[in-house]
């Protein structure tokens, strides 16, 4: 917030935002950097982080996350989720492992009862969970080179390779060295962007945050990459041994397919108020689900993260047929299809119910 031109967020927002810098002036120019090639740095010191550490940490968080974690190499890198019972989403944080045990970072909404959680669970494991005194600081596009210093001062650099349109690393550092490492970073080559340039980025990636884009009946189905297959971990380990809300994982992935998927929403920039967080998606006269996180992105326009039924997104395999048409509001909106899920595994539990009928 000490650099020049920096802006807090104007209007109230679910958005993790609070204390940061919203942007530095041209919060588009801002953004159309990382595509330019331009490594670029965005505070994110309003997360709040927390440190897993002792002997039993990893099998300790195993047993209570949706990510495998008991094997984690040094540097491991992730998302992992908790769920409750039914297999609904409660907490949202992204994980790295280190020598001595995890870091998981939250939202500030999020932080207080996953804590809570955490400690709780502890009974006889050998761990300690405490708050870290750590800021977040995310580098966005192709980077150079760390500073020494930057290097030396972080607790963890973590490779996000969930963002598959945008490369994205995350550090930490000491609270009281963010502005001797924001300082250094920019004396590197950095570009600082506020966080309105990241939450673009954001959107475009389909990363949601728990306040702004789910609601109380999410499961993690509904954002098909946080399913881990193939090199990508995601949220959601597939073979792993028995947590919270497991169940619920194992019957859609064997059995169906979530009622929602998560969807890019390219939104009608021409109406005179843009819609807020949380508002209707209707098709029809009836609802058909909820917008999150809507932002302007500097080649887009308008674009939203929406949590959509499938019965109102374009149809399977038929790409350019007809799509429902969508409304927020008066505003209009459409399905980027290319945010549509290509893999959502073999339903090899259909496939043995099909057979045992005959079909």
């Amino acid at each position: 917030m000490q650099l020049p031109g920096a802006a807090v967020v104007q209007d109230e927002t679910l958005i993790d935002s609070k204390g940061v810098a919203w942007h530095y002036g041209d919060p588009l120019v801002e953004q159309r950097a990382i595509h330019l090639d331009t490594p670029v740095l965005v505070d994110r010191s309003q997360r709040r982080v927390i440190s897993v550490v002792g002997p039993d940490a990893p099998e300790f968080l195993n047993n209570l996350l949706s990510q495998k974690l008991d094997d984690a190499d040094t540097g491991y890198a992730a998302t992992a989720l908790d769920l409750d019972i039914q297999g609904h989403i409660l907490h949202h944080a992204d994980i790295v492992r280190v020598e001595d045990g995890f870091y998981l970072d939250t939202t500030e909404a999020e932080f207080e009862s996953f804590f809570k959680f955490l400690t709780m669970m502890i009974f006889w494991s050998k761990v300690e969970v405490t708050e870290a005194d750590l800021a977040v600081i995310t580098l966005l596009g192709t980077l150079p080179e760390l500073p020494a210093q930057v290097q030396e001062a972080a607790a963890f650099v973590r490779k996000f390779d969930a963002w598959t349109q945008t490369p994205r690393t995350d550090i930490a550092v000491p609270r009281e060295q963010l502005r001797e490492m924001a300082n250094a970073l920019i004396e590197a080559g950095f570009k600082p962007a506020g966080l309105m340039a990241y939450t673009a980025e954001r959107v475009r990636n389909l990363e949601p945050e728990r306040a702004a884009d789910l609601d109380d009946k999410s499961i993690p189905h509904e954002v098909p990459h946080w399913i881990g297959r193939g090199h990508l971990p995601g949220a959601v380990h597939l073979n792993k041994g028995c947590y919270r809300g497991q169940e619920t994982v194992a019957r859609v992935e064997n059995l169906g397919r979530s009622p929602r998927l998560m969807v890019l929403m390219h939104v009608d920039g021409s109406v005179p108020e843009m819609p807020e967080i949380g508002a209707e998606i209707t098709s029809g006269g009836r609802r058909v689900g909820r917008l999150g996180t809507i932002i302007d992105d500097f080649e887009y326009g308008p674009i939203a993260i929406g949590v959509v039924k499938r019965s109102a997104l374009p149809a399977e395999g038929k790409s350019g047929a007809a799509a429902p048409e969508l409304l927020i509001g008066d505003c209009a909106a459409t399905v980027d299809e290319d945010s549509l899920p290509t893999d959502e595994g073999d339903k090899l539990g259909r496939s043995a119910v099909d057979k045992l009928r005959g079909r």
